[in-house]
C-alpha cells in the first residue's frame, strides 16, 4: 500500500486522528516546551535524582516522550537517564512543561497543516465520522485555536482518558474508546499517527488501517511499530491530490 489510490475510504466507518504532528504542527511547540523544561532541570545543580545530566535532545523526545501522556513522558525520560525523583517532582516537571506550551499557544496560535485540512475536507465530503485522539490535555484548545472544532464529532484528550481511567498510548484504549463513540468497530476504523507509541497503539488495537505520518520519527521506525502505510503528509491520502 503506497498511494491514496490504495486507501478505499468507503471501507471505514470512522477515522481517528492524533492531533499534534498529524493535524497541527503543535508537536514542534511541544518539543520546544519539553526541551526548555528538561534542560533547565538537567542543568540545575540543586535538582535531585542523580543520573545522566547531559542535555536533552530531539532524540530523547522521539524515544521517550512523543505521543505519551505528559507525566508518563516525564517518568520514562527520567528513568532512561537513571534519574530518581518522587512523584511530586514528576508532576511538577510535567506541569512546568504544560505552562510553557500554553504560553506559546496563547502567543502564537496554531495553523493546521494544509495537507491535513485537504484530507479533512475530503472525509467531510464523504461523510466519514472523525475524532481526535490525543494524549494532550490541551487538545480541545488546540482544535479550537486551529478553527477545526466543527470537523470532529469528539475529542478524546488526555483529560478524558484520565476521567475514564483509560491507559495512554501505546495502549490502544483511547483509540478504541473514540471508535466506540463514533459507532465503529476497530476493524472498520483508521488510525492516523506520527508517534511510534501511537502507531503501536493502533497496531495493538487491531484497527483496520494504521497510517504513520513521518514528521521526524522516521519511516522505518513507524513501519516497524506497525504502520500499514507511512506518508510524509496527509495530502498523499487525498484521491487526486499531491503524491
Amino acid at each position: 500500500m503506497s498511494s491514496a489510490d490504495a486507501v478505499d475510504w468507503s471501507r471505514y466507518d470512522a477515522v481517528l486522528f492524533d492531533l499534534d504532528g498529524v493535524v497541527t504542527p503543535t508537536a514542534e511547540v511541544h518539543m520546544r516546551a519539553w526541551a526548555e523544561m528538561f534542560n533547565a532541570f538537567l542543568a540545575d545543580p540543586a535538582a535531585p535524582g542523580g543520573g545522566d545530566r547531559s542535555p536533552y535532545t530531539d532524540a530523547d523526545y522521539f524515544a521517550h516522550v512523543d505521543g505519551k501522556p505528559r507525566y508518563d513522558g516525564v517518568r520514562d525520560f527520567l528513568a532512561a537517564r537513571g534519574i530518581e525523583v518522587d512523584e511530586d517532582h514528576v508532576r511538577a516537571l510535567g506541569d512546568r512543561k504544560n505552562e510553557a506550551f500554553n504560553d506559546v499557544l496563547a502567543r502564537d496560535g496554531v495553523e493546521a497543516y494544509p495537507g491535513s485540512v485537504a484530507l479533512l475536507d475530503h472525509l467531510r465530503d464523504a461523510d466519514v465520522p472523525l475524532a481526535v485522539v490525543s494524549s494532550s490535555r490541551n487538545a480541545p484548545a488546540v482544535v479550537e485555536a486551529a478553527g477545526l472544532a466543527d470537523r470532529f464529532r469528539t475529542v478524546v484528550s488526555g483529560a478524558v482518558a484520565a476521567e475514564r481511567g483509560l491507559p495512554g498510548k501505546p495502549a490502544p484504549d483511547t483509540f478504541a474508546y473514540a471508535a466506540g463513540l463514533l459507532g465503529a468497530s476497530a476493524e472498520r476504523a483508521v488510525v492516523l499517527e506520527d508517534a511510534v507509541s501511537g502507531v503501536r497503539a493502533g497496531a495493538a488495537g487491531g484497527f483496520g488501517l494504521v497510517v504513520g505520518v513521518d514528521r521526524g520519527a522516521g519511516r522505518e521506525a513507524l513501519a516497524d511499530a506497525g504502520a500499514d502505510l507511512v506518508v510524509a503528509d496527509l495530502a498523499e491520502l487525498v484521491p487526486g491530490g499531491d503524491r
